[in-house]
């Protein structure tokens, strides 16, 4: 019997689509197979399906590189990007945060920290990847984001104008702003440096901005437990609910990747 989804993989190959993309529609196909057999059922009673067919995944060989950028190729990118991108790409270079912690960050998660003088964001486990609640550090440079940010909007904490000059939520980073300002970063490092631009800097990602802030921490040898905690990997350890010491201890940790 000829596989059902054959056709719709050869033409997402042959479009150059990554296996991981091609895999995560699958597993939405899966799941829905799945619902169909064990949960969803007619009027009679009965499921949708006797038996939900298998569906194997590929495994992934051409997934690419994360690029941690370079201190020149942070200045080239955001000077190219508006605003708004900008003030998102600073704070996610400087916190770690995934793009989905970003955009969707509100106002009533930030804590106040009087006795350390700042604050930090405490995002529920419901919008974590790992379902676990993450706190989010800010060293200098992520603290003067926000302090930028602070009064545009009563719910989100990063919004854009409007054509009609209304503060809106901003839903994606990785945009046609995104892409555009890293094209016309790559052309001006070949205009200034008269070589090729880097491939990872020309095609660089929005999660990029995260491995950039560990690479970073890393290289100003924080711990390996500390970087865990920062970018909100998860741990045994891990707890939003840190002593001073603790959280002083991890502001200091954040700092050192503003070199």
């Amino acid at each position: 019997m000829r596989y059902p989804l054959r056709p719709f993989i050869e033409k997402r190959n042959n479009d150059g689509v990554k296996t991981k993309t091609i895999n995560l529609s699958l597993e939405i196909v899966r799941r829905i197979l799945r619902l169909a057999a064990d949960e969803w059922r007619d009027k009679q009673g009965a499921t949708w399906l006797e038996m939900a067919p298998k569906i194997k995944l590929f495994r992934i060989t051409d997934a690419r590189k994360p690029h941690s950028l370079s201190v020149v190729e942070e200045q080239f990118l955001f000077r190219q990007l508006p605003s708004h991108l900008l003030r998102m790409a600073l704070y996610k270079a400087n916190t770690g945060c995934r793009q989905e912690e970003v955009c969707r960050l509100r106002w009533e998660w930030e804590k106040q920290i009087p006795e350390l003088g700042t604050s930090v964001f405490v995002i529920l486990g419901e919008k974590v990847k790992n379902t676990e609640e993450r706190l989010v550090v800010l060293n200098r440079i992520a603290r003067s984001v926000i302090e930028e940010a602070r009064g545009m909007h009563p719910v989100y904490v990063f919004v854009r104008q409007s054509k009609d000059g209304l503060a809106v939520p901003i839903k994606k980073m990785n945009n046609s702003g995104w892409r555009s300002a890293r094209e016309r970063a790559a052309d001006a490092w070949e205009r200034v440096h008269g070589t090729v631009a880097p491939q990872g800097f020309r095609r660089v990602r929005v999660q990029d901005l995260k491995h950039t802030f560990g690479r970073r921490l890393r290289a100003a040898g924080v711990s390996f437990e500390d970087r865990q905690d920062l970018l909100g990997h998860k741990s045994q350890r891990i707890t939003t609910h840190y002593s001073h010491p603790e959280l002083s201890n991890l502001i200091a940790a954040a700092e050192k990747a503003c070199g």
